[in-house]
């Protein structure tokens, strides 16, 4: 799974808080058919250590082989600044580093010490985002010097005034309802995008067999917990216990949210029906039309697994703002 902005900034708050320097690299500009877009980010110690992605391995070989041989650090002792790398400029580098035809990246490169400063400016960033607030890293291209803003740019990366200015954005985060099959696959799909991923069934014993890596289960009241955690727009709420008694109970409280995507597993009528259920608890016609219902890409999906498809199909595409 490749690493969030947020993963990423939180590694390198991590590192430098154990005094420990970290190269922090950010794509700045893109030509061709590019592996990863402008503002993704890499990260890694000085012992190789690593966490993002900036082509899907290639660039990364060939940044732990400069890495492990001192190169890194001897171009960063000359400059004295944060330099820039430029890939796949000539024919045999874009075979050499496997780029697609065409591909060129122009990555930053930066090596951030464990001083006071950095520590506070990246404790600042993962702070922000794990409130699931958008934040900006400024980074003074002369000096190297790092700061923090909270004023964001539509473009992921702008250059100016000698500055880069980087706009960071929260993880994305789905709650899901009832532990059933159907959940299992669109958590494991929801864990491969990127999404942080939790798993709410209240009813007794309904979570006892029911287990994913890497996603968190409670048995918390539905309406508490889209409260308390998933009221944001980086959140996404998706009924899926078929028991209005739970997915009735969280969308009472999600329709009333910014969350980015609300959705309800069932057929026409069975959505139809919950329509005519929800004004009962309080909500209005605007809220309830938020909701997605029948859930998902029309595939004619049977299969658990297909209904995961469709699911996972129409959230990205809602994220992505085409749905």
């Amino acid at each position: 799974m490749l690493s969030s902005q947020q993963q990423i900034i939180s590694f390198v708050a991590s590192r430098l808080e154990t005094d420990k320097s970290v190269w922090l690299c950010t794509i700045l500009k893109t030509w061709g058919s590019s592996p990863r877009p402008v503002g993704a980010m890499m990260a890694c110690t000085p012992d190789g250590e690593l966490v993002g992605s900036l082509s899907g391995g290639c660039i990364e070989e060939d940044f732990l082989d400069q890495l492990q041989d001192g190169t890194l650090k001897s171009q960063y002792e000359i400059m004295g600044k944060p330099f820039t790398v430029r890939y796949g400029e000539t024919e045999a580098e874009q075979a050499r580093l496997k780029l697609p035809c065409g591909g060129q990246l122009h990555v930053l490169l930066e090596y951030n010490e464990p001083s006071d400063a950095n520590k506070q400016v990246f404790d600042y960033l993962a702070s922000s985002l794990e409130n699931h607030t958008k934040v900006s890293r400024i980074v003074d291209l002369e000096t190297g010097e790092i700061s923090a803003a909270d004023h964001v740019y539509d473009d992921a990366v702008v250059i100016e005034g000698g500055k880069m200015i980087h706009s960071l954005s929260p993880m994305y985060q789905l709650l899901l309802l009832g532990a059933g099959d159907v959940a299992k696959y669109v958590a494991e799909m929801a864990l491969a995008l990127g999404y942080n991923v939790t798993l709410c069934d209240p009813r007794p014993k309904y979570l006892d067999n029911w287990h994913v890596d890497g996603v968190k289960t409670t048995s918390r009241l539905p309406d508490d917990v889209v409260r308390e955690r998933f009221s944001n727009p980086y959140s996404g709420i998706i009924a899926l216990a078929h028991d209005p008694r739970v997915d009735d109970m969280a969308l009472m409280e999600a329709l009333k949210t910014d969350a980015f995507y609300i959705g309800a597993m069932g057929s026409e009528r069975t959505s139809a029906a919950r329509r005519k259920r929800l004004p009962e608890l309080g909500l209005t016609k605007g809220e309830i039309g938020v909701l997605r219902a029948p859930i998902g890409l029309q595939i004619q999906s049977k299969t658990p697994a297909e209904i995961a498809i469709s699911v996972m199909a129409q959230v990205t595409m809602v994220r992505n703002g085409v749905g």
